[in-house]
């Protein structure tokens, strides 16, 4: 394990645990933050509520979404289609923030601490953290957040508060993604929802030879949601399970 010195700078990430884990405490801040993606770190509070350490991983292997590659179920895709939701991006960072935080079920604790929320936030001021919002009347029920830098978006996390909501909202970020022109949706470590979702993992030195190339590319998140892919994902979902 390696501890960070210099609050500055961190460790090469082959130094990293079998966790993943690349440094302990420093500073939090957007520029840091935004250093740490670049090479292929993100940070990880760990421990208890009130007593959390700051963590930085860089996992072995990597967990990403492909763009051609998120599965779109048949019932999923009616769900879209009905238009029981609607879609909008950078419209309510904060509350989507604040849902994601939200204890879960059984869970009473989160990573996204208050110290989260707030670099996170003065990223999205920065222009550099973004999210994608569900409505149903007028009512955030579903959403996503992450940072972009670049080709590369780096997804946080999500949160739904009716069925499909949060499903809804990362396909609709996967075809706002590849409709700008990205290369690299990081989601850095697999669940098993994202799994059915579509997720794989590749080793990390794949990963960080895609994360140069992407985070090179002059592509930006953009001011208002874009689609155009999404009726694309929505055909192929019929046609797979047909």
């Amino acid at each position: 394990m390696s501890v960070s010195g210099n609050e500055d700078d961190f460790p090469p990430v082959w130094q990293t645990d079998a966790d993943g884990l690349v440094a302990l405490g420093g500073r939090l801040t957007p520029a840091r933050v935004l250093q740490a993606y670049r090479r292929g770190i993100f940070p990880w509070p760990l421990g208890a509520a009130g007593g959390k350490i700051l963590a930085w991983f860089s996992p072995d292997p990597r967990a990403v979404i492909e763009f051609d590659a998120v599965y779109v179920s048949r019932r999923l895709a009616r769900r879209i289609r009905s238009g029981c939701f609607q879609l909008t991006c950078d419209r309510a960072f904060a509350d989507v923030i604040a849902a994601c935080a939200a204890p879960r079920g059984r869970e009473s604790d989160t990573w996204i601490t208050p110290e989260i929320r707030r670099v996170y936030g003065e990223l999205h001021l920065a222009g550099h953290a973004h999210s994608l919002e569900v409505w149903q009347a007028d009512a955030l029920v579903g959403g996503i957040y992450g940072v972009a830098l670049g080709g590369f978006f780096a997804g946080e996390s999500m949160f739904h508060g009716v069925t499909d909501a949060s499903k809804v909202a990362l396909v609709a970020l996967v075809a706002h993604l590849a409709t700008r022109g990205y290369s690299l949706f990081d989601i850095q470590q697999a669940t098993a929802h994202a799994l059915r979702m579509g997720a794989h993992e590749i080793p990390r030195r794949q990963f960080l030879a895609r994360l140069e190339r992407a985070v090179a590319q002059p592509v930006t998140f953009g001011t208002r949601l874009e689609l155009e892919r999404l009726p694309a994902l929505i055909r192929r979902a019929a046609q797979d399970e047909a």
